[in-house]
């Protein structure tokens, strides 16, 4: 099969990509053993679940859900392992946050095999993806395109800040909540009594973490957003959850006997899960993507557990490819210029980001007028440098 036909081999089958931009592909791209491709294509003829290979033996975590049955549609009777109750699907993917994300259409150009390697291999070993580069290179945007290729639904997305800790990312309770419910609802009682383990449920929510390592059976996308801002500590809390596979809730592991199983919501919209024992095991590892600006390092024994993958900049035909899928405009003679211009002021100014393209091309796009003289100004304030308020001239 030549290069202008490119394929997707998984265990001996081919499965065709139409519309893929890969005449230019060097020998060997696709490679063969590749799950994900790097063309933004959702997997068709074959599911990920099919072609995805058992993890390393270090890797198996074995969790199961405690959900009902009739919640995820799998017997719990069976001693098979793979027949073992998980959670349902994961919800489908938020149309319009994916839209922002990546555009209307794939985009037209295929991903660096290097970054084809390390995201297979992070899929393969379950293990998490450290994402470094420049702002505007697209680390975040490669979560939301390994989940539309591969079919895994709504995308966790856990924003750090220097506030962010473990149990943050895990779940969150309202104790304070919890407290004013039970005081307003014994006050119409005449009751004194501290609230009981019954509602506990109603008061806790899980995070994109804590949601992520729930036992399903296909991993879900987690991205870690930013993670040089966080607590110095954040890095280092994280290495038992990943080696681990599991978590435990304190405030339900304080009530197991008396409520083995507490129903809690969980980081997907209008969903809930079953807690057993105040303890959650993740079956599927998820794919996580963690990203950064390089601003700071991280300890040894964290790198050590990561693949990590450093973006480049994008090139000409990258960013003609980002306007096409976002405006599909990149044919109209005034983005290429805006490109090409960019791509200038980008090496100038130590770095800009792929969306202060897109708002130039959009300002230009939009209207049926040339940009008069005060064109220049306007474009200075639109691309200024990522390390200042202000860019120089």
């Amino acid at each position: 099969m030549s290069d202008e036909e490119p394929a997707r081999r998984h265990n001996g089958r081919v499965h065709q990509d139409s519309g893929s931009a890969s005449a230019a592909l060097p020998s060997g791209i696709p490679r063969p053993w590749w799950i994900y491709q790097g063309t933004g294509r959702p997997l068709h003829d074959v599911s990920l679940e099919e072609i995805l290979p058992p993890p390393p033996p270090w890797r198996s975590f074995g969790g199961v859900s405690a959900c009902p049955v009739e919640s995820n549609g799998r017997s719990g009777a069976s001693s098979d392992a793979d027949d073992a109750p998980t959670e349902p699907p994961a919800p489908p993917e938020d149309e319009q946050d994916t839209a922002r994300r990546l555009g209307t259409t794939p985009l037209s150009v295929r991903s660096d095999p290097e970054e084809a390697d390390l995201v297979n291999a992070a899929l393969i070993l379950r293990r998490p993806l450290l994402v470094t580069g420049r702002p505007g290179t697209g680390k975040s945007t490669l979560a939301y395109r390994i989940s539309r290729e591969l079919g895994l639904g709504r995308v966790l997305r856990w924003p750090i800040t220097t506030r962010s800790t473990l149990r943050s990312g895990l779940y969150g309770y309202d104790a304070v909540g919890r407290v004013h419910a039970a005081a307003a609802g014994q006050a119409s009682e005449g009751d004194t009594h501290e609230p009981g383990p019954e509602d506990i449920g109603d008061f806790l929510q899980l995070g994109p973490l804590g949601t992520a390592m729930l036992p399903h059976r296909l991993p879900r996308v987690l991205l870690i957003d930013e993670f040089d801002k966080s607590d110095i500590d954040l890095p280092n809390d994280l290495l038992d959850i990943f080696e681990a596979g599991e978590y435990s809730i304190p405030e339900l592991v304080r009530i197991r006997r008396r409520r083995p199983a507490v129903s809690v919501l969980t980081d997907d919209p209008d969903r809930s899960t079953v807690v057993a024992s105040g303890r959650v095991r993740c079956r599927a590892f998820p794919v996580v993507v963690i990203t950064s600006n390089g601003e700071r390092e991280f300890p040894p024994a964290f790198l050590r557990r990561c693949l990590q993958l450093r973006l480049p900049d994008p090139d000409a035909d990258r960013l003609a490819a980002i306007v096409a899928a976002h405006l599909g405009r990149a044919d109209d003679p005034r983005a290429r210029e805006l490109i090409q211009m960019f791509l200038e002021r980008s090496e100038r100014e130590g770095g800009l980001a792929a969306d202060q393209l897109l708002n130039a091309v959009y300002l230009v796009t939009a209207q049926s007028h040339v940009p008069g003289p005060e064109w220049e100004e306007l474009l200075q304030a639109v691309w200024h440098r990522l390390d200042s308020a202000a860019g120089s001239p």
